[in-house]
């Protein structure tokens, strides 16, 4: 059935206007600090300052893993832990495959927003805005967070829009490795995948990226 043409345009511009927002509310969140050491669009070499992040450990499918492990550390962001204060969101999620150990050294009931999966666990990691130190930042209320600095690291990077789909993650990943091995790198541990964006934006519009640990 065909909607009238006042309806269908009301329509489209409530979902202009909440793209919009949801686009301006992304563009205000803080983002890890990087500098561009190489730039071959869509690829980059990056190197990231030292960070911490909150993890947690979630099993299932990489797509179930990464939504729980949201819903975990957003509950922590959002006053779930012993003060009962709002840490202010940041960009991107992360997720990748574990490795044998995970970088960095936990610090019990404590976070940041990143996925990594190994034998079908997987850590999802949110990166805790620059302002806090690991003295500062206030304790989980849920002891399966922990906080996590991460030291200066040399990544490779593509970007992509879309919809992060798994044959899409593949195909980027693959054309990420290439690159890195075309430019003479070693890579280092496994993919993260980067996502920026609430879920809602079009799929157009989306900031996603692959980057990898690499050294020279």
């Amino acid at each position: 059935m065909r909607l009238p043409r006042t309806i269908g345009r009301a329509a489209l511009l409530a979902l202009a206007f909440v793209t919009f927002q949801g686009c301006a509310v992304m563009a205000e969140v803080e983002e890890p600090a990087f500098g561009v050491e190489r730039s071959e669009p869509p690829f980059e070499l990056r190197r990231y300052a030292p960070m911490i992040v909150a993890e947690v450990e979630v099993g299932g499918s990489r797509e179930q893993a990464v939504n729980a492990g949201f819903r975990i550390l957003a509950d922590y962001i959002f006053g779930g832990n012993a003060p009962r204060e709002t840490i202010e969101m940041t960009a991107p999620v992360t997720q990748s495959e574990s490795p044998a150990e995970p970088a960095g050294e936990k610090i019990a009931m404590t976070a940041p927003v990143q996925q990594t999966g190994r034998e079908g666990r997987w850590t999802v990691r949110f990166v805790m805005p620059s302002e806090w130190t690991l003295d500062t930042l206030p304790r989980p209320n849920d002891p399966r967070i922990a906080l996590v600095p991460v030291p200066e690291r040399l990544l490779a990077s593509v970007r992509f829009s879309g919809v992060p789909r798994e044959t899409r993650l593949a195909e980027k990943s693959a054309a990420l490795d290439a690159w890195i091995a075309a430019a003479g790198l070693t890579p280092r541990g496994e993919p993260v995948y980067a996502f920026y964006d609430p879920p809602w934006t079009l799929p157009f519009l989306r900031r996603n990226e692959v980057l990898r640990e690499v050294a020279r």
